[in-house]
């Protein structure tokens, strides 16, 4: 939809909508429910950054009135991703404090120079290795982002944003010409 607007649920909608747009909107998005609300699988329920990740989630989908279970396992596979995430960003500060240490200890002479440089090049190869797992946690993630914002919007695209015109009866019709012929 270049230069347009993305479609927003109905429940974000601000502006004058007459009774029959809203109606006809919150019929079609009712129907891509299926009702049952989003749960949290146990694999994230263990994980307290997974778990807190999907608590907001949810809360934002809900205020949205799309906290759906059909899109609950791309939730809970997001909220893992998100926690894994987390866990390589800590590992690699870790990794980073590893080599300040060897640093300090090579300036401190605790260690020879042949010994620092093997230990410095494994390091920082755990550290390379660890960055490119965040970025492709990252692309994931944003992935899933995308698709589900995508998935959302499309169904909603579909949904008619304005009544549709009645077409007469054909007795009316039959008025109509009646009328017309006089």
């Amino acid at each position: 939809m270049p230069g347009g607007r993305p479609t927003k649920p109905l429940a974000l909608v601000q502006g004058h909508r007459t009774n029959a747009e809203k109606n006809i909107r919150k019929k079609a998005e009712a129907s891509l429910l299926t009702g049952y609300s989003l749960r949290e699988s146990s694999e994230v329920k263990s994980n307290p950054l997974a778990h807190k990740e999907f608590q907001r989630i949810k809360r934002l989908l809900k205020a949205v009135n799309k906290d759906d279970d059909l899109s609950g396992n791309i939730i809970n596979t997001y909220c893992l991703l998100c926690a894994e995430c987390k866990d390589f960003e800590l590992l690699k500060e870790r990794l980073s404090a590893e080599l300040e240490e060897l640093a300090k200890a090579y300036q401190d002479k605790q260690i020879e120079f042949l010994d620092y440089l093997d230990h410095k090049e494994k390091l920082q190869n755990r550290f390379m290795i660890c960055d490119k797992k965040i970025m492709e946690k990252r692309k994931m993630i944003l992935d899933i982002s995308k698709e589900n914002i995508m998935t959302i919007q499309s169904a909603l695209r579909s949904i008619p944003k304005k009544p549709e015109d009645k077409q007469p009866s054909k007795m009316a019709t039959m008025l109509e010409r009646q009328r017309q012929a006089k």
